[in-house]
């Protein structure tokens, strides 16, 4: 025992890495931190994959650099120097059939202006989009609104279909009017509510100002070798007691704490802390709160969740990759010969980051599967989903070569939709947690954001509230 609290971090990600680790910074060596994660191993939805000799990311594969949080993290944890940005490439999109550059000056494929998209629409589309601006005013008002719903009365069904629905499928393998503007796509929420009144307007103002010095940043970074250096460096700062392949069953009130029940059903385990973070997705959270706090556990059941599925394949060397960083492929494309697509994206890893290339020189591709609404399609069996992939590779890149080497991981339910009211819906559950009385917090990728910036500042934000309740309690 010590002589300091004892902290329970229900989940093994990010956010709950994150958590522990702030929370061993903030509360000193005495305080015992319990790291409970139900899988055999930790990092969630970071998890680096050996591949040709080397490690390749098939979960989360990058960060967005323009945020703060993964640069403060990996300084403080002596990374800096372990992380790197992508290469020059540009990334292309498939739509109507055939391949685009993706365009400049648009925010998550919303353009500023007619022109940068011209190549991608059909006369109608780009007149649609050339009118928008005389169309009647646009104020939200405050609401949040469907995106597809929106972006489709206002600049017309081809700037989504061929661009938006391609990009937040990338993010939230979620259809584009299954999702809220506020959550998914801030910066025009912000610049429709700061003033403008219509579509094109509203990007122009969202569209990232030039660098001072005129120096283009670089929007987006990774590790050298892979997320699991960030998870090994939390792993080894946090100095946690982490429980591998133990369920939490069971989450209660125990007088000023809490007693969490965990492992087997027959026979549980009994872990009294002083506080808890729960950093486990909706179906989790929403059953260990259902008795302690049932508003926000029934809020949490609310949120939808998509599955996908991550190829990693390693190319014969010399196989010569597309001189671009990847491909999106929007919804309902087909082959020449009409079948489906099966991938919903292509990165050319070994294009993208330069420095990753597996033994031998083999390029390194990663082929992404699944969107709302494929259930059917994720149903195939891995080698099914395989032929598939690498088909839609030789029809985007005409490269005809079987993979050296290949590897598959699923994820499940690993992506949260952000429908209409998201945020809406995320301040009710933290305010319902807040008023229970303290020592509890949630952390994640359901909450503010899916990316691994929004879900470091979840943990930091639920370890700094945890440390405020044990400093006044």
């Amino acid at each position: 025992m010590t002589g300091g609290p004892t902290v329970a971090v229900v989940g093994g990600g990010v956010s709950g890495l994150v958590a522990a680790h702030r929370l061993r910074c903030d509360l000193g060596p005495d305080a015992e931190i319990v790291l409970l994660e139900q899988a055999d191993r930790l990092g969630g939805k970071l998890h680096s994959v050996p591949l040709a000799g080397t490690e390749l990311d098939l979960g989360a594969e990058a960060f967005l650099a323009r945020r703060p949080e993964v640069l403060r993290l990996a300084d403080e944890l002596g990374l800096a120097d372990q992380v790197v940005h992508p290469g020059p490439a540009a990334a292309r999109v498939r739509a109507g059939g055939e391949l685009h550059p993706l365009p400049a000056g648009t925010v998550m494929g919303v353009p500023a202006h007619a022109d940068s998209v011209a190549h991608l629409l059909s006369p109608a589309g780009l007149a649609a989009v050339r009118a928008e601006a005389e169309l009647p005013p646009l104020h939200l008002g405050g609401a949040d609104a469907s995106v597809g719903g929106l972006l489709r009365s206002r600049v017309g069904d081809e700037v989504v279909d061929r661009l938006v629905e391609p990009l937040l499928g990338g993010v939230y393998a979620g259809s584009a009017d299954g999702l809220g503007l506020r959550a998914t796509i801030p910066a025009l929420a912000a610049a429709l509510d700061g003033g403008a009144e219509s579509i094109t307007a509203a990007a122009a103002a969202a569209l990232p100002a030039p660098a001072p010095d005129g120096v283009k940043r670089p929007v987006f970074g990774a590790f050298r070798h892979g997320y699991g250096e960030l998870v090994d460096a939390l792993v080894k700062s946090a100095a946690a007691r982490v429980r591998l392949g133990l369920p939490v069953r069971a989450l209660r009130r125990d007088g000023t704490g809490w007693r969490l029940e965990i492992g087997s059903a027959p026979a549980p385990e009994q872990l009294v802390a002083d506080a808890v973070v729960l950093a486990v997705p909706p179906p989790s959270a929403r059953k260990l709160l259902a008795d302690v706090v049932p508003s926000a556990s029934e809020l949490l059941g609310r949120i939808e969740l998509a599955s996908m599925a991550v190829f990693g394949l390693a190319l014969p060397p010399g196989t010569e990759l597309p001189a671009a960083s990847g491909t999106l492929i929007a919804r309902g494309e087909v082959h020449a010969d009409g079948t489906p697509f099966t991938a919903k994206a292509f990165t050319f890893t070994s294009r993208k980051w330069p420095h990753l290339t597996g033994s031998g020189g083999a390029p390194l591709v990663r082929g992404s599967v699944g969107r709302s609404g494929q259930g059917e399609l994720l149903r195939r069996t891995d080698a099914e989903l395989l032929r598939g992939v690498l088909a839609d590779l030789r029809e985007v890149t005409g490269v005809a070569v079987e993979p050296v080497e290949s590897v598959v991981v699923r994820w499940g339910g690993g992506l949260p939709q952000y429908g209409v009211g998201h945020l809406d819906l995320v301040a009710e559950v933290e305010r319902a947690v807040a008023d229970d009385g303290g020592g509890l917090a949630l952390a994640g990728a359901a909450l503010h954001g899916v990316g691994v910036p929004a879900c470091v500042a979840t943990g930091e934000a639920a370890a700094s509230g945890i440390t405020r309740h044990l400093a006044t309690g």
